[in-house]
């Protein structure tokens, strides 16, 4: 089992932003699925992820930001994707979750 995720909390301009550190799989997706949908149900609506330092993200990891996506949307808000790495933005767009998330930051080279 690797280590646990790390989280950030900050605002800007009344959105949430939640910066993840660590890999994202079938051991640490619950910490995830806590700090998204707490933030979505606790505050506001529109939470922007960091994963400018998620090394890794598997299946059970995008089912997550999915359920959030969707939770967030039926409340009139969003999930906002930030900076993911390149082997991430790669995950997203194979699965073309890339379509689905708004992404702010994509690594040079990808479009």
């Amino acid at each position: 089992m690797g280590p646990a995720l790390e989280f950030t909390t900050g605002a800007e301009d009344g959105t949430v932003v939640l910066a993840v550190k660590g890999e994202i799989d079938l051991h640490t997706v619950p910490e995830l699925r806590e700090q998204l949908l707490g933030q979505l149900t606790t505050g506001t609506p529109i939470v922007v992820l960091d994963m400018a330092d998620v090394s890794f993200i598997d299946s059970t990891g995008l089912s997550v930001l999915i359920t959030a996506l969707k939770r967030a949307r039926s409340l009139g808000g969003d999930v906002k994707l930030r900076t993911p790495s390149h082997q991430t933005y790669k995950v997203l767009e194979l699965t073309r979750l890339h379509q689905v998330f708004e992404i702010e930051g994509v690594p040079d080279g990808l479009t």
